[in-house]
């Protein structure tokens, strides 16, 4: 016989409140793992299609890690140094953009830099903090999630969890399946299967549409000979997963950029920002359809709020986890508005109840 509704409601809240407080106690514990688990999600379906290949799953894990051990070794080599340090030389730059911006406007329109304005305040007070806050912000970063100690963990811990993770993925799902409770084993394999479809769409297919943007902006803009140029296509395809902010952000910081390295040059400016159009078109017409698919069900504004949520509740684990929360939640969300369109309640007089055979 099913457990009453209330003993379950009883159960099932305190295994939320237990993973909610893990969460919240060991998150920078939990970091490497969680890491490590998003790596051997993200690479299982490769791992699957070596199995049909003829590969044993042993076999295909050990080919993946070596692939991306000799991937990230040339990584480190070649990109992650520049990377940084156009990083911090933009952040260290941008108040003497604003600087820059301030002789343009007082050349210019001399009547906005009054000093009683409030464009004159703004620009003041943004040359003023935006470097320290800059700083401070790169400084927190390294400091809470790139100190030695943590360094060692990421280092030692992801790539083992990713592969035991990816060696034992499909057993370990299997087994879980296996400990669902009977009455709610096929709801609960339902939701899961739309969950990981949105999560295979939206974290695979962005990820990837990520990726080749942001390869593409950098490659791009160093080509065109923009400054930062590296750092830029880095910001821009690290938030394309939110539609039209990562060509936005990338867009306006690489043509203010250009704007004072090519002053004059008008071809340069228009080839950075020709670099911007062009990515957006692939992006739109071809990356994203391709990849991701029209109907994602995770709405940018949803994302947003999932990211400042668990972010500001979890810190650097809860943005990691933000996203296939986000995805589950809309999953169960739609789950509970489908069950309340037949219930009773939303339909009233009007509801039949179904034929007993």
């Amino acid at each position: 016989m099913a457990l009453p509704v209330r003993d379950q409601v009883k159960y099932w809240g305190a295994v939320s409140v237990a993973i909610v407080l893990a969460l919240w106690f060991l998150g920078d514990v939990l970091l490497p793992f969680v890491i490590g688990s998003a790596i051997a999600y993200f690479v299982d379906p490769i791992a699957d299609r070596l199995e049909r290949m003829g590969l044993s799953r042993m076999a295909a894990t050990g080919v993946i890690s070596i692939s991306t051990i000799l991937l990230a070794v040339i990584l480190t080599l070649s990109v992650v140094p520049m990377l940084i340090t156009q990083l911090i030389d933009l952040i260290q730059f941008l108040p003497q953009l604003l600087r820059d911006l301030r002789t343009f406007i007082g050349e210019h329109v001399p009547s906005l830099l009054d000093e009683k304005s409030r464009i004159h305040m703004a620009l003041s007070a943004m040359g003023e903090t935006l470097k320290e806050r800059g700083v401070l912000l790169l400084d927190t970063l390294v400091g809470s999630a790139m100190s030695l100690l943590n360094v060692v963990l990421l280092i030692v811990i992801v790539p083992v969890v990713s592969i035991y993770m990816l060696l034992d993925w499909d057993r370990m799902i299997a087994r879980i399946g296996e400990l669902l409770p009977r009455d709610h084993a096929p709801t609960i394999g339902r939701l899961a299967k739309e969950i990981d479809k949105t999560l295979a769409a939206f974290v695979r297919g962005m990820g990837t549409v990520c990726l080749i943007l942001g390869t593409y902006y950098a490659v791009a803009l160093m080509l065109v000979g923009l400054n930062f140029g590296l750092a830029v296509g880095f910001i821009a395809g690290l938030v394309t997963f939110i539609p039209y902010l990562g060509a936005l952000i990338g867009g306006v910081l690489a043509i203010g950029l250009a704007l004072f390295q090519f002053w004059g040059d008008w071809v340069s400016i228009g080839m950075v920002a020709g670099v911007f159009v062009i990515g957006q078109v692939a992006e739109g017409n071809i990356l994203t359809p391709k990849l991701v698919g029209s109907s994602v069900g995770l709405h940018p504004v949803w994302l947003l709020l999932a990211l400042s949520v668990f972010g500001s509740l979890f810190g650097f684990v809860g943005m990691l986890v933000a996203v296939p929360l986000a995805a589950a939640l809309g999953v169960v969300a739609r789950f509970a508005v489908e069950q309340y369109m037949t219930s009773r309640l939303y339909q009233g007089k009007a509801y039949i109840e179904p034929e007993q055979d």
